[in-house]
This record gives C-alpha cells, structure tokens and sequence, in this order.
C-alpha cells in the first residue's frame, strides 16, 4: 500500500486556524507522524478529503504538502504504516469501551426496572451515535484490522440489548406497569 504524507506549515497562524486543520486531520482519519506531519492511506476516500484541510490551512495562511510514499518496502513507509494502524487500534479499542458502557447501562436500565418511553428514545440516540461513530472508523480502516470485525460484533451485541429493553419497555406498557421479567417480554410491538 502506498501513503500520503501531509507536510502542515502553519507558522505564524493563529490557534484557531491551527486547531481547525487538527480537527479536520483527526476528522478524516489522518495519523500523526510527528509534529506537522500526518498520513493517510493513497485511497481515492482519502485522497478526497484532503482538500478541505488544504483549504483550511491556506485560511490560515499556511500550506499543506501532500508527498506520495514509494512502492512497499521504501525506508520510512513502515513507521508511517505503524502510526495509522496504531491509531486505528486506538479507535477500535475506544469504540469497543464505548460499547461495553451501553451494554452496562442497558443492563443497569433493566435492573432497576426503568421501562419507560423516554428512557429508550435516550438508548436509541445512544446507539445511532455508536453506528454513527462505527460508520466512520470503518471508512477509515483501510487495513481491515481484526479489531474492526471484533467492534463490529460487540455493536451487534448492542443491538440485540436495546431490542430486549425496548420489549420490556412495550411489554411494561401494554401491561399497565406490570412487573417484566428479562427476556419474558413479547416481541409485538403494536
């Protein structure tokens, strides 16, 4: 795989110009190499999205050099490799915590026995933003880490908990506020 390396000279620009190229980096999915210099895969997704950061770099009176690595095996691509697999790992990893925590509040949300309409719209927003955020990390994860197919079955697995909570949430309601044993509830929703 080739790589582009993304040279940002920002001297003299003010913080806000600075951070907003950051952001956008951090936003595309761009690894930091050192100081001023990022990389990303030579993928037409990624090749894509460099013009917004070259417009907000020439905002901030700086420029952004975008250098193309040679065939596999040139000095340096390996240490530029290893940056953006280590930051994706670290996506995953923060992904798959993030995970853990719907699955553990999902489960708190059952024990206490909160089945309510407003606590599941509130479960719901939470899960779009996981597929939101899942979404993103794979169109960035070129390199088809096994931490993304781990991630991807632990989203699974955060579905399948709301789909249990939101039964016992209509199975609560269509039952006047009966008590609702886990995995006692009906399916229909109606």
């Amino acid at each position: 795989m080739t790589w582009l390396v993304l040279i940002v000279r920002l001297t003299g620009a003010s913080s806000r110009h600075r951070v907003a190229v950051w952001r956008e980096l951090r936003r595309i999915g761009a690894a930091p190499v050192s100081q001023g210099v990022w990389t990303v895969p030579d993928t037409p997704h990624f090749q894509g999205s460099l013009t917004k950061v070259q417009e907000l770099a020439a905002k901030g009176a700086g420029d952004v050099i975008v250098l193309s690595t040679a065939s596999t095996g040139a000095p340096g691509q390996e240490a530029v490799a290893t940056a953006f697999r280590t930051l994706r790992l670290e996506e995953w990893k923060e992904f798959s915590a993030d995970c853990g925590k719907f699955e553990v509040e999902i489960a708190k949300e059952i024990r206490i026995e909160k089945f309510t309409l407003a606590e599941l719209e509130e479960e719901e927003q939470s899960l779009e933003r996981l597929r939101r955020w899942h979404r993103d990390l794979k169109s960035r994860d070129v390199l088809e880490l096994a931490e993304a197919t781990a991630a991807e079955e632990h989203l699974k697995n955060c579905v399948a908990r709301l789909e249990e909570y939101a039964d016992m949430v209509y199975a609560r309601l269509h039952n006047d506020g009966a008590p609702v044993e886990p995995g006692s509830a009906d399916s229909g929703r109606g």
